[in-house]
């Protein structure tokens, strides 16, 4: 299945039906009167997270989506029957925006969610409704109000809790197939992996999702290579992996990525982070070593020499990237838990 991470949409809710005009003529009814009922409601455009997906691709062949129109009223005090709702079905972590891209109208981050993105319109009266005592027989009827329309883009970011981040080549895919059951595209050239692959790791019995993204390259917040688009798939991660290629400059490698990361922002350079040196099967142990102590100096913290290949040192990479997950999930619950307290200062009324 092609994968697809945005596309655009134009939607429209239903009309209300319109209200009818009739009177009730009866052989053997003295008073008939007005009898016209009111139209019905124009169906909604809903938005639903549905986990078994994964790809917006529908929506490129499919970019209008509209509503029923609710149907008309009719006589002896008929409401016309209202209009179905037009549920579209998009992957958990959608994101919809507005038409000029950036005002976030919704985030759909569990499976089952749901936003109202365009509401119907209500359908007009029938002249039953206008009847009184000094109006005995209106002749008025009201047509049905229409419903909202929108061009939106959808945005898809994938939920996942470790991104697994560096340059192309560096064996994310090796790696992240040797983490958990997931069969990426491997192969010994630059930019293999041209679309994010997600795989299901485990560790003290708990189960992560790890999302590989499409390698970067210096510049890539400027546009070069596959650019940093992708990186939006990891922005709602716990904690990056940061993978390197240890056959190759370490330090160098480091901070291109971290450049690139910083530069493209969004809440990701503030990401706790998990440092890996690749590859060690393929150099003498005392040279693997020598490239693990340049890069814990280049970036400041405990290196795992790692071999994608071999399965070395992956157990223990997983171990200490399950321990960040755990500490996200538990603060994650601790705010979720927290009672509201409207007093509260800084914090504005629901």
């Amino acid at each position: 299945m092609k994968f697809l991470d945005e596309a655009k949409i134009y939607t429209k809710a239903g009309d209300g039906g319109n209200g009818c005009m009739s009177f009730r003529r009866e052989k053997y009814i003295e008073f008939g009167g007005p009898d016209g009922g009111d139209g019905g409601r124009g169906g909604d455009v809903v938005l639903v997270a549905k986990n078994d997906l994964n790809t917006l691709i529908d929506f490129r062949y499919h970019q209008h989506i509209k509503a029923e129109r609710g149907q008309h009223g009719s006589g002896k005090n008929q409401t016309g029957a209202n209009g179905k709702d037009a549920v579209i079905e998009v992957p958990v972590g959608t994101q919809i925006l507005a038409d000029d891209k950036e005002t976030l109208l919704a985030d759909l981050q569990a499976d089952g969610a749901r936003v109202v993105l365009c509401r119907g319109g209500d359908g007009g009266f029938g002249n039953v409704r206008y009847k009184s005592s000094i109006n005995q027989a209106p002749r008025r009827a009201d047509s049905g109000w229409p419903g909202e329309e929108r061009w939106v883009w959808l945005r898809l970011k994938l939920i996942a809790d470790v991104g697994l981040v560096g340059l192309p080549n560096a064996g994310k895919s090796t790696l992240l197939s040797a983490a958990s059951r997931a069969r990426p595209k491997v192969a010994d050239y630059p930019f293999t992996t041209l679309q994010p692959n997600l795989g299901v790791a485990e560790a003290h019995g708990q189960r992560f999702v790890i999302a590989d993204v499409p390698g970067l390259i210096e510049g890539a917040s400027d546009g070069r290579g596959l650019g940093d688009r992708f990186l939006g798939h990891v922005e709602r991660c716990s904690v990056l992996l940061h993978l390197i290629d240890g056959t190759e400059d370490t330090e160098a490698a480091y901070e291109k990525i971290r450049h690139e990361i910083d530069a493209y922002g969004h809440g990701l350079e503030s990401k706790p982070e998990v440092v890996a040196l690749n590859k060690v099967d393929a150099l003498p142990d005392d040279l693997a070593e020598e490239q693990a102590q340049l890069l814990a100096k280049a970036c400041g913290r405990t290196v795992h020499k790692v071999s994608g290949i071999a399965g070395t040192g992956v157990g223990a990479l997983l171990a200490e990237l399950h321990g960040y997950i755990e500490r996200d999930r538990e603060a994650a619950a601790e705010a979720a838990a927290e009672p509201f307290d409207p007093l509260a200062p800084n914090r504005e009324p629901r």
